[in-house]
């Protein structure tokens, strides 16, 4: 099982579009916060100044949406091992009653600050990511 990291998110406005609920725009920015937020709260003080991680692929399914004002409970984890410079991790956002709204599958990639290249993402980096 992947160390979890949850975050709440309450729509506001601007997150609305013309449909009247969260635009999907919005849910990845939401995914990028959370994983940014897992990185920040359990990597090591080194990795996170020398290292950075951008996006590669989103996988999304959206089975549901919510309005202005309303709340989702995220969880993201990290279900298996690097590969190479590569990092799967999984999002999904709930509604109130737990009914599941949107499931990501995010590719990030691990770049190194300083030469601007990929670095591989070792056993060291990966552990405070999986149990």
């Amino acid at each position: 099982m992947a160390q979890s990291h949850d975050l709440t998110f309450t729509a506001g406005p601007d997150d609305i579009d013309e449909l009247g609920h969260v635009n999907n725009a919005v849910w990845v920015q939401w995914m990028e916060r959370i994983a940014v937020a897992h990185w920040q709260a359990d990597a090591l003080p080194r990795h996170r100044d020398r290292y950075i991680w951008v996006v590669t692929r989103h996988e999304i399914d959206y089975r549901g949406n919510v309005g202005a004002g309303e709340t989702v409970m995220a969880q993201t984890r990290i279900p298996d091992g690097p590969a190479g410079a590569r990092f799967d991790r999984c999002t999904t956002f709930r509604d109130q009653r737990g009914r599941a709204l949107v499931d990501a599958r995010t590719t990030w990639a691990l770049i190194d600050r300083t030469t601007g290249r990929l670095a591989r993402v070792t056993a060291e980096i990966a552990a405070p990511f999986l149990a």
